[in-house]
């Protein structure tokens, strides 16, 4: 199991913990499937969690809950009637091709001009290869120099085959496509920045994307980095799952075939891609390039 997925499921338990003691149950024996639902139901009507959200939540709260009965610390399973709510009712979140552009044209160099590695080229980068391949931002920071061809591009086309691999939820490993305006801003960032931040003592871990102190760029840092350009860009509120949701999003309306989008996020399930088959396509058409506005 992935160390992001565990660190997900330790916040769901002690925040299930944590609703139990303000029921005053302190002790197993005491749990009740009535106060395991009462915290689900308050995830999502308090606390306004998303559906998807809510749905890891209740997956964590039968483990625990067959844990204890396995250990005989209840005297049957608490959460046997929890019932996991529908995945994805609603839609996700989409930009449409003018907000994109918006966003990854965000990233500027600084007014006052230092002799630091100008970070916004990273920046840059980032978000360009997020949208063009549909990257979960852990999947950026675990991107390593072994990964990408040996060169990437030019602003005007590929050098090169248009593609890296990425290591993906399960240790399911896929090769994804890179457009043009991606490779080029990759190219800049290996040549320009990157060597301005390797240190000698090898905290890189050979990763591409390095934070100011060399170390590479965790999923933490990279949603810190969505959530800046995007404000900067006038779009609050947005997310590194939401230039996901957009690059397939805009692949679907363009023509794309469902199996290669599933192929293209790594998705084990093709019903986890069927919701962007749900997009009114007649709406987007006329807002939307064909297939993928910066292939």
């Amino acid at each position: 199991m992935r160390p992001a997925t565990l660190e997900a499921y330790g916040r769901d338990l002690r925040d299930l913990l944590t609703s139990l003691a303000s029921q005053h149950i302190t002790t197993p024996r005491d749990i009740t499937p009535r106060a395991l639902a009462a915290h689900v139901v308050s995830l999502s009507r308090e606390r306004k969690l998303a559906t998807s959200s809510v749905a890891r939540h209740v997956a964590t709260i039968r483990v625990f809950g067959r844990w204890l009965a396995a250990r005989a610390l209840c005297p049957s399973d608490p959460a046997d009637l929890i019932e996991t709510p529908t995945k994805w009712k609603r839609l996700p979140r989409v930009l449409t091709p003018h907000q994109m552009k918006r966003l990854v044209e965000a990233p500027i160099p600084p007014d006052s001009p230092s002799d630091a590695a100008p970070l916004w080229i990273r920046d840059r980068a980032v978000l360009e290869l997020m949208y063009a391949s549909g990257l979960r931002a852990s999947e950026v920071g675990a991107i390593g120099l072994r990964d990408l061809p040996d060169t990437t591009g030019t602003r005007d086309g590929p050098r090169t085959r248009p593609t890296i691999r990425v290591d993906g939820k399960g240790g399911r490993q896929r090769v994804v496509p890179v457009g043009a305006p991606a490779r080029y801003w990759l190219d800049r960032y290996l040549k320009e920045v990157r060597p301005r931040l390797v240190q000698p003592d090898g905290r890189d871990r050979g990763r591409i994307f390095l934070s100011h102190s060399g170390r590479p760029l965790e999923r933490v840092a990279i949603w810190k980095l969505v959530r800046k350009w995007s404000a900067a860009a006038g779009l609050p509120d947005v997310h590194p799952h939401v230039l996901r949701h957009s690059f397939a999003t805009h692949l679907l309306v363009g023509g794309t075939d469902l199996r290669s989008v599933q192929e293209m996020l790594g998705h084990a399930d093709i019903t986890t891609t069927q919701i962007y088959t749900h997009v009114d396509r007649e709406h987007l058409k006329d807002v939307h390039k064909a297939c993928h506005p910066r292939a």
